[in-house]
């Protein structure tokens, strides 16, 4: 079970792609059990957790922040959010148990969200700029709405694959790059380009059981479909952790930097104002009374 909550970034340089497999386990398991959720919830919170693993870790900003955001006015889940920062995790869904209760037991994207959108953001620390892409949410899958996203939004030729086996969960990313060189054709203005044909056939062949088998290395993956190819690229594994980034301390200081009468009106009758962390799913009750 070593090579388990963790994602690995590779790049095949002759065909202007790269990639990104990523797997989970007890990290999953820690986050969803701070919940309580049903297992459909459970299972849609997995997958979101595993794309956010693969998207975050495109980062090249170490400090930067990606989230992703799924959410509706109608369906069963009103909101989903999850977001990466340098290997940290988090994740929350809100949804309506009313309604799920008369879903089907193995609901779609659709069922679950109904007419909804899905939105990307990436933060990047150092400069301080952010880039959001937003679509509709459709397809089977969040995968499959996620690459919609890159199709629609950044026009970047992607395949996602994903996979859930008991309490591991698993999935694979790879991107057709644009090269970039004054004067060129940009690769991401053609889908069909034979490069791209090319790895997407051989990454379409990854088996669920592949991915979410600890005990096969993620460089074994990569080595197993693409080992005809003249140079892959390895980058280093990142290790993954839960990340929600919540504490008394710093929940204080938020509310102390509210005026005294803002704090006085949040507050219940012993002035106290409990604050709710919706991925940790804690309650933090801060004094707001000197007399308190």
């Amino acid at each position: 079970m070593s090579d388990i909550d963790k994602v690995l970034g590779f790049a095949i340089p002759a065909r202007h792609a790269r990639g990104r497999v990523a797997r989970i386990g007890p990290l999953m398991e820690e986050i969803l059990s701070a919940h309580g959720y049903p297992p459909v919830i459970e299972l849609l919170l997995a997958e979101a957790l595993v794309l956010t693993a693969l998207l975050g870790s495109t980062l090249k900003d170490a400090g930067g922040q990606m989230t992703l955001q799924a959410q509706t006015e109608s369906g069963v889940v009103d909101l989903l959010v999850c977001d990466y920062r340098g290997g940290e995790l988090r994740g929350y869904v809100k949804h309506n148990p009313e309604r799920l209760a008369n879903l089907p037991p193995s609901p779609s994207l659709g069922d679950l969200f109904g007419p909804g959108y899905l939105a990307i953001t990436f933060d990047q620390s150092s400069s301080g700029e952010r880039y959001q892409g937003i679509v509709p949410l459709e397809g089977m899958s969040l995968s499959e709405a996620a690459q919609s996203y890159f199709a629609q939004s950044e026009q970047i030729p992607s395949l996602i694959r994903m996979s859930l086996t008991g309490d591991v969960a698993g999935g694979i990313l790879l991107q057709h790059l644009p090269e970039g060189e004054e004067g060129r054709e940009r690769l991401h203005v053609r889908l069909d380009h034979p490069e791209w044909e090319h790895v997407a056939i051989l990454g379409a062949t990854i088996s669920g059981d592949e991915l979410t088998d600890a005990s096969l290395d993620l460089s074994d993956i990569v080595w197993r479909l693409f080992n005809e190819e003249e140079k892959i690229l390895v980058h280093a594994e990142t290790n993954l952790t839960k990340g929600c980034r919540c504490n008394a301390d710093h929940v204080r200081s938020v509310i102390m930097r509210f005026p005294q009468d803002e704090r006085e009106s949040m507050a219940d009758a012993q002035g106290i104002v409990e604050v709710d962390c919706s991925f940790c799913s804690r309650i933090f009750p801060i004094a707001v009374r000197s007399s308190v």
